[in-house]
């Protein structure tokens, strides 16, 4: 089964510090709707640039995005 990150973009100067506390809510998130995959983590792209993501089945896919609405999504490969 293909998996899919779905990734939220901050920007700014307290973009890492925004990214690490989304984070924190995406965890939330699988725990109380008991999604099956529970891959998440922020990566910080430059001093103004981080994001933050959620690894999904592709199955889980469209209402994790309908509920969290992230910026955008990519194919996961491990």
């Amino acid at each position: 089964m293909k998996k899919i990150k779905l990734i939220w973009d901050f920007r700014g100067m307290d973009a890492h510090k925004i990214a690490k506390h989304h984070e924190i809510h995406l965890k939330e998130y699988i725990t109380a709707e008991k999604i099956e995959l529970k891959i998440t983590g922020i990566q910080q792209i430059n001093n103004i640039h981080s994001l933050a993501y959620m690894v999904v089945n592709e199955k889980d896919m469209i209402m994790v995005r309908d509920a969290l609405k992230p910026h955008r999504g990519e194919i996961y490969v491990e």
